[in-house]
């Protein structure tokens, strides 16, 4: 098992080369001419700041206590999230129709490389849904079960 210590330290470097990664793209970025070059690395320098946004969140979770979501606020991210889940299944099946009648070899590795990542987005969706949302949550009824498991006769005459 890893130290929690090794891995704050772990996050923060992974941070600090995630960004650094995008220094170096953006630089790079600034004369580069051909777009489908640029639109690629451009691309992966937006993920390494998604990633370097992860990896703060993950940092964030390993070192603080967080607040549980109320009813409402699950609520909330539910309609969002499950929204975002339908947008990029939409967006899967347009390329997966589009992609059969693209004979341009430079289009259809763009095409796959977003595919490939609507994928992923969709399938990182459901499992936010899933994990992260939910155990971030306390509902009315665990709340009333905090309240009262451990108070004898749970009110009742006697207590």
């Amino acid at each position: 098992m890893v130290i929690k210590n090794d891995l704050v330290k772990f996050i923060e470097k992974q941070i600090e080369i995630e960004n650094e990664i995008v220094r170096s793209l953006e630089e790079a970025l600034k004369d580069l001419q051909n777009p489908a070059v640029k639109g690629v690395l451009k691309g992966i320098s937006l993920d390494s700041v998604k990633h370097a946004e992860m990896y703060a969140s993950a940092l964030t979770l390993l070192t603080t206590s967080t607040q549980a979501l109320s009813e409402e606020q699950l609520e909330r991210h539910r309609a969002l999230i499950e929204r975002h889940i339908r947008i990029e299944a939409e967006l899967i099946n347009k390329i997966d129709s589009i992609l059969p009648k693209v004979d341009d070899e430079k289009l259809k590795l763009l095409f796959m490389a977003v595919l490939a990542d609507e994928k992923r987005h969709h399938e990182l969706l459901r499992r936010v849904l899933e994990i992260l949302i939910r155990g971030e949550t306390i509902t009315e009824d665990e709340w009333w079960e905090v309240l009262w498991k451990n108070v004898p006769f749970h009110g009742a005459p006697g207590g």
